[in-house]
């Protein structure tokens, strides 16, 4: 089971880390991402990280402004959230890939999801 949080209000410009923790014994096998969803909107891909944390994709809207990184030993998959605008504005997933072949960056090659956490920028 997956579990996200970190999420709140802040500041455009602001930073927010997410943090998602696996509770099962094989955090370390899969392939992790984080997805976001605006209202009215269709689930987009932020980012995933590669099991062994070597490999990451990003959205081209979230480069050099986003980082994805993983502690296998905490079971935990990370957002590190900078330079926010009002358009990050979404509840934000993350999710696994348990088959881990390939590092995917769409939503169906993800096939456990956790709960989101809500995240808003605004002044």
């Amino acid at each position: 089971q997956l579990q996200a949080s970190g999420g709140g209000l802040v500041q455009p410009g602001g930073s927010l880390r997410l943090s998602c923790v696996d509770s099962g014994r094989t955090f370390s096998t899969y392939n992790m991402g984080w997805f976001r969803q605006a209202p009215g909107k269709e689930r987009e891909f932020v980012g995933s990280i590669k099991y062994n944390g070597a490999v990451t994709h990003y959205a081209e809207s979230v480069v050099g402004r986003f980082t994805i990184s993983r502690d296998n030993a905490k079971n935990t998959v990370y957002l590190l959230m900078n330079s926010l605008k009002p358009e990050d504005t979404a509840i934000y997933y993350c999710a696994a890939d348990r088959a881990a072949v390939v590092l995917g960056t769409t939503r169906r090659a993800f096939d456990l999801w956790g709960q989101g956490t809500q995240v808003t920028v605004s002044s």
